[in-house]
């Protein structure tokens, strides 16, 4: 019998069993799929990387640094901006304080006037200085405490709002506010990019030390029924042996969290992401673009390539462009994803190469208002859950809540002897 078996090699599994297996526990990780990472995978499709969906990684992440190397991750870091379709051609916006020099240009650009930026200001600043749990008090949705605020103009139409649609997957503006802060202080203070070889890299890295430390990972072993006893957990294998132990965590996504334990599947929002290859760049830009007129279904479009060369062979060029994905409703076609793009860009799109559309329709689990506090990985006398619906949706709340669930396991059952003999 082993001392833990953690179901799921995400981010949150991963970082879990890598704690307990240092502290000298038994571990054995269970993944269904064909490798490890959860919703950060990345595949290789005639020479380009394709994540599964658009990423980014924060390296102001706090869990992120005490989880990974960062500097072995070789991360291409994109810039601090946005640029905006207008009616009257291309807008750039860039942060102000690491680029002065472009303030002339945002005021010129005409989407920020004095009364928004001082709005926007007073809206972002609690997220540089004030922790989450001071931030959800007296929380709204985000539409509301930008009324509330005056943030009117089209800096929320057509900068913000689209900009954040697609990082929290929704457009309706019912996400947490205090959620929405911590984000954007996580931006300001951040540069995010990509690992060269893939958003894979991260949770490559964290299987590695898991390893490293002890824990053995199964992939391929899908848990179909799990039970509980007085002796400990056993994890019925798809066409395999029952995996037993003291102690569970369950640290799967949240479309499947409920089919193993008795806990309301969380609600989730959709993303998806198009991948063009082209041969001609569409920009110079390696800013993140959004449409400030807001006439299609794209939240988002970069080139991929600008910021990380490897995720494409020599000579030619990455595209990424996202869309949300609704739970109700058609979601975008590619002859109306195409259209929109040569919108965007000016540029005859109808010659790039489709590698791949990924839908996910559970990329993120949703954040309403009030954000309550981070929830207890204490599942039952011999159960624990993880992941980042139990935290907050991203890669910081998936990699916190497996060191949660981590810290509670060593609480509850103590050191490999007495956890062995319980």
């Amino acid at each position: 019998m082993h001392d833990v078996v953690v179901i799921g090699a995400g981010l949150a599994g991963l970082r879990c069993a890598g704690l307990l297996a240092a502290r000298g526990l038994d571990v054995v990780v269970l993944e269904a799929g064909d490798a490890v990472g959860g919703r950060q995978r990345t595949d290789v499709l005639d020479g380009f990387r394709l994540d599964r969906g658009f990423q980014v990684l924060n390296p102001a992440y706090p869990a992120l640094r005490r989880s990974v190397d960062l500097d072995a991750l070789a991360l291409g870091r994109f810039p601090v901006g946005v640029q905006v379709r207008t009616s009257d051609g291309m807008a750039e916006l860039r942060h102000p304080l690491r680029h002065p020099l472009s303030i002339r240009a945002t005021v010129r650009s005409g989407l920020v006037s004095g009364r928004d930026a001082v709005a926007l200001a007073r809206w972002a600043a609690p997220g540089l200085a004030r922790p989450l749990s001071n931030l959800a008090t007296d929380d709204l949705p985000l539409r509301e405490a930008w009324d509330a605020l005056g943030l009117q103009g089209p800096l929320r139409t057509a900068v913000l709002e689209p900009f954040l649609a697609g990082v929290l997957a929704e457009d309706r503006g019912t996400t947490s506010n205090a959620f929405a802060q911590l984000l954007t202080g996580y931006f300001a203070v951040g540069r995010p990019g990509l690992p060269a070889q893939g958003i894979a890299a991260v949770p490559e890295q964290l299987a590695a030390h898991a390893r490293d430390a002890g824990a053995a990972i199964h992939l391929g072993a899908r848990v179909e029924r799990l039970s509980t006893s007085g002796a400990g957990v056993e994890a019925d294998v798809t066409g395999g042996d029952p995996v037993r132990a003291a102690r569970a965590v369950v640290a799967v996504g949240p479309e499947a969290v409920s089919d193993l334990i008795d806990l309301t599947r969380p609600a989730t929002n959709g993303l998806q992401t198009w991948w063009f290859a082209a041969d001609a760049l569409p920009t110079r830009s390696a800013l993140l673009t959004v449409d400030g007129r807001r006439r299609g279904p794209v939240v988002n479009t970069v080139v991929m390539t600008h910021t990380v060369p490897s995720y494409a062979p020599a000579g030619r060029h990455l595209i990424a462009a996202t869309c949300l994905l609704p739970r109700a409703g058609a979601s975008a076609e590619e002859g109306t994803v195409r259209q929109h793009l040569g919108e965007i860009w000016g540029a005859d799109v109808g010659v790039w190469e489709l590698l791949r559309r990924d839908d996910i329709p559970d990329a993120l689990p949703a954040q309403p208002a009030p954000l309550g506090p981070a929830r207890s990985p204490r599942h039952g006398e011999r159960l624990y859950v993880a992941g980042d619906h139990r935290d907050t949706a991203s890669i910081q709340g998936a990699l916190a809540s497996g060191e949660r669930a981590a810290r509670a396991v060593i609480a509850h059952a103590g050191s490999p002897s007495r956890m062995r003999g319980r």
